[in-house]
């Protein structure tokens, strides 16, 4: 899958996730991201306690998009660090973008993003 910001393609490798295993495992024990690649985890519902994240167990810095039902950017946060006990966005959302650390750099909330297969 594909994520687009501004017509811009922002990682051409991703994927997706919709398990709850596979979501609370999230990057846990992976590899650093390379550049066009990114982890969408998606929740049942519009939340910001179930879109919290934690980076315990990723060993590199990431970029995290969280992202509404409209697929408008809700919050953002560059270069959250390994080992970060707890990230909850300010607002509710349905996706949370993991993305390599940089990748986020022109994206604001309130911005619109597509996934595209």
């Amino acid at each position: 899958m594909k994520i687009l910001h501004q017509r811009k393609v922002i990682a051409g490798n991703a994927e997706m996730s919709n398990g709850m295993l596979q979501n609370a495992w999230g990057l846990k024990f992976s590899r650093k991201l390379r550049k066009g690649r990114g982890l969408v985890l998606v929740a049942n519902e519009e939340s910001r306690l179930g879109t919290a994240i934690d980076m315990l167990f990723v060993f590199f810095p990431i970029d995290v998009l969280w992202v509404d039902s409209r697929k408008r950017v809700v919050d953002v946060r560059r270069r959250v660090k390994p080992f970060t006990p707890l990230a909850i966005p300010k607002k509710a959302a349905r996706y949370v973008v993991e993305l390599p650390a940089g990748t986020a750099r022109h994206i604001k909330p309130g911005n619109q993003i597509k996934f595209v297969n």
